[in-house]
């Protein structure tokens, strides 16, 4: 996440009797300025730097070429490839977000306005990819374990309904809860935990709900009709998913609930943890990449194809949402064969 790229009074420059009346005394707290890593550790203020140049450039290519290959080289738009597509939009905006970071921190140091508005559209997209992702992973396990019951909401307008509601729900809630942390400092803390629950840790324990669920149904004599292939993709995507949480959005949340717990933290702990947990928090749009491997079956050769010569556009085919049905298999292949492009179906 950016961070604030005004300068925000330090605690130290705080006395005691401002600081139980100052919501920006409290806010601080939980966003670090540039500023302050830059004067006091600039060693790693550079390093950073370095490294959230590495995610950009990483993040907006893959990311660009994935959502190259979602909507233009996929003809079959399922409730994952939307999903998927709204994805990569949060990631791309991450991405671009990080050089903005640094034009703020040169450009608009003392516009505390513009600080804010740029943090706030970190956070909407951060929170985005959070839920965009535990929409995935509850989809996937709606496609191999409840696969009739399930039929009727797993269409592409209820997912495009579902992807509208989850941008406006990060919206209001984001900027609700951040306004109030900023005007009220009584209720701070409690806004700001308001927001870790409802956009990460709720949906955190979704993923692990389902992820549990699906590898137990999946050992099951009645679905072990599936493919071996189908099953290991479903396990891999949920357990992927899992990780990019662990790695990059957990450390930055532990942060801010200890901050919660013990706001009189060591100043110098809480700004280098707090820098370090944020970019973190940027590397998932270099590691989501990987969740589009298994959404699916023709995504890697598509985009091993896109640095060839020019071939015929492939029909992917989401081999997790696909029931075993030998006439449908038949009739991807006939179609497949008609575009003149074969494929590769794993039922």
């Amino acid at each position: 996440m950016s961070t604030l790229s005004t300068q925000l009074p330090a605690p130290d420059s705080i006395n005691s009797t401002q600081q139980p009346n100052s919501s920006i005394y409290l806010f601080s707290k939980f966003i670090h300025p540039d500023k302050e890593l830059y004067k006091e550790f600039y060693s790693l203020w550079i390093a950073l730097m370095v490294v959230n140049a590495i995610i950009f450039l990483v993040g907006v290519v893959l990311n660009s070429l994935a959502l190259y290959v979602f909507c233009f080289r996929t003809k079959t738009k399922t409730t994952s490839v939307i999903y998927t597509i709204n994805l990569i939009v949060t990631d791309l905006l991450v991405g671009f977000s990080l050089p903005v970071r640094i034009i703020m921190f040169y450009s608009a140091g003392d516009c505390l306005n513009c600080s804010l508005v740029h943090i706030f559209g970190y956070f909407v997209n951060m929170y985005c990819s959070i839920l965009f992702l535990t929409c995935i992973c509850v989809d996937r396990y709606l496609a191999i374990v409840q696969v009739e019951v399930s039929r009727k909401w797993r269409n592409p307008t209820c997912a495009k309904g579902i992807c509208i509601f989850i941008w406006i729900f990060a919206t209001v809630v984001t900027f609700s809860i951040l306004i109030m942390a900023i005007q009220f400092a009584a209720c701070c803390l409690s806004k700001i935990l308001a927001l870790m629950v409802c956009e990460y840790f709720f949906p955190l324990i979704i993923i692990i709900f389902f992820t549990t669920r699906i590898m137990c149904a999946l050992s099951k004599p009645s679905l072990m009709h599936q493919s071996r292939e189908r099953r290991m993709r479903a396990v891999q995507l949920l357990i992927t998913v899992l990780i990019i949480f662990m790695i990059c959005f957990t450390p930055f949340h532990v942060r801010q609930v200890a901050i919660s717990i013990n706001p009189n933290m060591a100043h110098d702990v809480s700004l280098l943890v707090y820098h370090v947990t944020v970019t973190l928090s940027s590397l998932n749009s270099c590691m989501d990449p990987i969740v589009y491997c298994f959404v699916t079956n023709n995504f890697q050769s598509t985009m091993k194809n896109i640095f060839r010569k020019t071939e015929p556009e492939q029909t992917s085919v989401d081999i997790l949402g696909m029931n075993k049905n030998p006439k449908g298999s038949n009739a991807i292949i006939a179609f497949s064969n008609t575009i003149g492009s074969p494929v590769s179906v794993q039922i």
